[in-house]
């Protein structure tokens, strides 16, 4: 008994002392700033490449908002190597209805279809890039944990990064091994319109708008038939997550970057879509936040209800 005791009190010792200096490592690397969990470098995923290529999958969702076609084209043109092509809008995102927003949520059956043809399993390692800041691979990256998938990441910089560290790309298209995917929703994990209109006006909730500041204000609105944001939402360009590099932040940056926010609060973001929100997630969780949580039907499915109010200008 006392030496099971003992080897415990020891190896107990022995993790604090391995956080400890952890935390002292990121501290003393500021300019490189702590490593994020669900970002890595290319170098990272290029030894992963090589390291455990059969237990890896990369996913190029590279997409233009504009010209839906674009990010196809630019992945046949040149990808990293035995990257598969996902689409935002085809696979990603279901049919356009009356309500739900421009990129609605597709059934989770149908992604995880999706998903298993490309060989992605619960037990693989998967890596998302775009050549859009991450815009595209966080909203990835938050589908698949909103369908239980944990080792999900997204590539720090991109395609642009990538090629720019020198390593290799390929017009291959490769022909992955089909598996099967089982989901396990993080029903938590997202709220619909009507969820969103019950927390206005909470205090212990915190609405985050993703959009730019002229769309959040309602100076413009590009994209949807109505400018402006929800009552009560505090405006958190999803680039400020990034770096002026097109890096993420580190932890300690992101932290200070949604220091006035409480910690305690439950967080929900938005967007226009669902899309751009995703980033601000990432970067939240990142920053230690527990309780975050996607409104993905966005502002477009927002301001479908005719009901709902709309406010403009400052809050």
């Amino acid at each position: 008994m006392t030496t099971k005791i003992t080897f415990r009190f020891v190896f107990d010792i022995f993790a604090e002392i391995r956080l400890f200096f952890y935390y002292q490592n990121c501290f003393h690397k500021e300019a490189e700033g702590c490593k994020l969990a669900a970002v890595k470098s290319p170098e990272w995923v290029w030894k992963r490449l090589k390291e455990k290529p059969g237990q890896t999958v990369i996913v190029d969702v590279r997409f233009h908002l504009t010209n839906p076609e674009e990010g196809r084209k630019a992945y046949r043109q040149g990808h990293l190597p035995g990257a598969v092509y996902v689409d935002l809008k085809k696979d990603l995102s279901a049919k356009v209805e009356k309500h739900g927003g421009r990129h609605p949520l597709p059934p989770h059956e149908k992604i995880a279809k999706t998903l298993g043809e490309i060989g992605i399993d619960r037990y693989t390692a998967v890596i998302a890039y775009d050549d859009s800041g991450g815009m595209f691979a966080a909203r990835f990256w938050w589908q698949l944990r909103y369908l239980g998938h944990t080792s999900v990441y997204v590539l720090d910089g991109g395609f642009s990064h990538w090629v720019k560290a020198g390593y290799d790309i390929t017009t291959e298209i490769p022909r992955p091994v089909p598996r099967e995917f089982s989901p396990e929703l993080a029903k938590e994990e997202l709220l619909d319109a009507g969820q969103v209109k019950d927390r206005i006006g909470r205090k212990d909730t915190i609405l985050i708008d993703a959009r730019e500041r002229a769309r959040y204000t309602g100076e413009t609105e590009p994209l949807d038939h109505q400018a402006g944001h929800i009552p009560g939402a505090k405006n958190y360009f999803w680039k400020g997550n990034l770096t002026e590099d097109g890096s993420w932040k580190s932890q300690e940056q992101l932290r200070q970057h949604y220091a006035s926010l409480d910690r305690n609060s439950e967080i929900v973001v938005y967007c226009g879509s669902g899309v751009s929100a995703c980033p601000n997630v990432l970067g939240l969780k990142e920053a230690g936040f527990q309780d975050v949580k996607l409104y993905a039907g966005s502002w477009s499915d927002w301001i479908s209800y005719k009901e709902n109010p709309v406010v403009a200008g400052e809050e």
